[in-house]
């Protein structure tokens, strides 16, 4: 359900789904919602309809509530749906990474790591490029790190997206 709402709707950062006996609430979690409620009545209602056939719940009643995020470039799906997004225009991978990061710091984060693996610029060869920025701690169980993997689909194949982004120590 996800993959097919991301692709129509870019900007989301999570879904949460709480079922109840008689209510199921559906949260979701966007960087720009005004993408989404442009067209608010008719979006909305095509999208509890789709959510109502995915999850057979006829019988109970589905409230959908879009929250927004306050710093976007914050969450890796997001910033992996940018660079993606980037890819697909054919910018230079390492473009899309420098800028994926300049974006990220003025999210306030301690630090970020990005790697993409694949065909990268259209070569015969698959390589990993990665870059850094600040403190990435993975081996500490203490750090709040967020994750995400991403594929991309380019001319040249599919690209593979990882960003692990530092928020602090607890």
């Amino acid at each position: 359900m996800t993959d097919r709402l991301s692709s129509s709707v870019e900007g989301i950062a999570r879904i949460e789904i709480q079922k109840r006996l008689d209510l199921i609430q559906v949260i979701i979690y966007m960087g720009f919602p005004k993408l989404l409620i442009e067209d608010k009545p008719r979006k909305l209602e095509e999208l509890q309809m789709n959510v109502q056939k995915e999850l057979n719940c006829m019988n109970r009643k589905l409230n959908i509530a879009i929250t927004r995020i306050g710093n976007p470039y914050g969450h890796p799906n997001i910033l992996a749906e940018f660079i993606a997004g980037q890819l697909k225009n054919r910018v230079s991978f390492r473009k899309a990474m420098k800028k994926a990061i300049e974006l990220t710091e003025q999210a306030d984060t301690k630090g970020i790591q990005i790697q993409i693996a694949g065909h990268i610029d259209g070569k015969e060869i698959v390589r990993v490029e990665w870059i850094r920025e600040g403190r990435v701690p993975l081996q500490t169980i203490g750090a709040k790190i967020e994750y995400c993997s991403y594929r991309v689909r380019t001319i040249y194949g599919v690209l593979g997206i990882k960003i692990w982004i530092f928020i602090d120590e607890e």
